[in-house]
């Protein structure tokens, strides 16, 4: 969830402030980059050296800097329209206080109220501070004016009483942030099942019948709608692609093992999309030894495989599914035809009359056609660009 976002990091003037260097390793951890702003009184309890060695980027308190030229501006606008996310943690009572007024004496409030980024913050103070109803009151206009509040802990406190007020420990902030934007993304709560890859009918212990199908196609699916929110499962067919982040993956060799393992997860899911590009046929018989160049094998004979979307066409209750057709012409006619007769919701159409399109390309292009015959062309694109059209008519879709 935070990879490759922005994150710029709020510390006030608490002795809590030291948990901040473990939060801003656990955040660069994560994939983000950070940034840190603190006030001038939180320098007493950490030090910018620390922070700016950790987050590897310089650590400002101050409107301006001195450098060998005179006087450098540090511009607050820009840090706010800079940054995905700001945490302020820990979030003295000061602070909030201030930042519920508007007051803005210092760099980190004037950043604050410029930021248009979701605001997180985790309050940290002694007990009868943190239930001062000057103290409740702030929270909750914090909170009113869209502000994410934090909860705090209860533990042993620096004044040495046992109580409420304690900030939030390093991982369970970033536990925090990272299910709060995961519960915002548009497929949260959405289990997704997609296909993915080649499959390989054996002849013999050496010997298949396969295809060209990288699987990059299905692949790129599964990883938008992770990066979406989406619970994903991927049944995958024979295939060097690493597993995206977050997905859950089934790997098969052959269209009976994917079969089956589509069949099986599909009752239990809200979307499926069957990218996997499945023999339609495979041997009669399979010889458990080599077959040797000497032999005579005149013929393979072949029997057809189960149509894996067609049975996920019977099985739909409530599921959106949606297939592709690759083509190599009557490209629509022969889509629209696989459309109607395998109960799908939509179908992406590619054809290999198409440069730069179907197997082993790092591009594809594809149409969208809907139950209704409405169709959507698109440019020729990156696959994980096409995963993202395809996966905002999921979205459109479930709507």
């Amino acid at each position: 969830m935070l990879s490759g976002k922005n994150i710029l990091l709020g510390i006030t003037g608490s002795i809590a402030a030291y948990k901040a260097a473990y939060l801003v390793r656990y955040f660069i951890k994560a994939g983000a980059q950070v940034r840190v702003v603190m006030t001038p009184a939180a320098k007493d309890f950490v030090t910018p050296l620390t922070l700016s060695t950790l987050s590897k980027n310089p650590v400002l308190s101050q409107f301006t800097d001195e450098d060998e030229d005179g006087k450098e501006w540090n511009n607050h606008v820009e840090l706010g329209l800079w940054a995905d996310v700001m945490v302020i943690a820990p979030a003295s009572a000061n602070t909030m206080a201030k930042m519920a007024s508007g007051t803005v004496d210092n760099l980190l409030l004037a950043t604050y109220l410029s930021a248009k980024c979701p605001v997180y913050f985790a309050p940290a103070m002694d007990l009868d501070m943190y239930k001062h109803p000057a103290t409740t009151a702030n929270m909750q206009q914090l909170q009113e004016m869209g502000n994410i509040y934090i909860p705090a802990g209860t533990g042993e406190l620096a004044s040495g009483l046992v109580g409420e007020g304690r900030m939030a420990e390093p991982e369970e902030i970033l536990e925090f942030i990272t299910n709060h934007i995961q519960q915002g993304l548009p497929l949260y709560g959405k289990k997704l099942l997609v296909s993915a890859g080649p499959t390989f009918e054996q002849i013999d212990p050496v010997r298949f019948i396969g295809n060209n199908s990288s699987g990059k196609m299905g692949y790129a699916l599964a990883a938008t709608a992770a990066e979406l929110g989406a619970e994903v499962t991927l049944v995958s067919g024979p295939t060097a692609l690493p597993t995206p982040d977050g997905v859950t993956r089934i790997d098969v060799t052959d269209a009976a093992s994917m079969y089956e393992a589509c069949t099986a997860q599909f009752p239990a899911m809200d979307v499926a999309i069957m990218a996997a590009a499945v023999a339609d046929f495979t041997p009669k018989a399979y010889s458990d030894k080599k077959i040797k160049k000497g032999e005579t094998l005149d013929a393979i004979p072949l029997t057809p495989t189960r149509d894996i979307l067609k049975a996920l066409g019977q099985l739909k209750t409530h599921q959106l599914l949606a297939g592709f057709a690759l083509e190599t012409n009557n490209e629509v006619e022969n889509a629209q035809k696989k459309l109607a007769t395998k109960n799908l919701d939509f179908i992406v159409l590619n054809s290999l009359q198409d440069e730069g399109a179907g197997f082993q390309h790092e591009t594809n292009k594809v149409t969208i056609i809907e139950k209704d015959n409405k169709m959507t062309s698109f440019e020729l694109k990156s696959k994980t660009a096409v995963a993202n059209d395809i996966m905002h008519k999921v979205i459109e879709l479930l709507k």
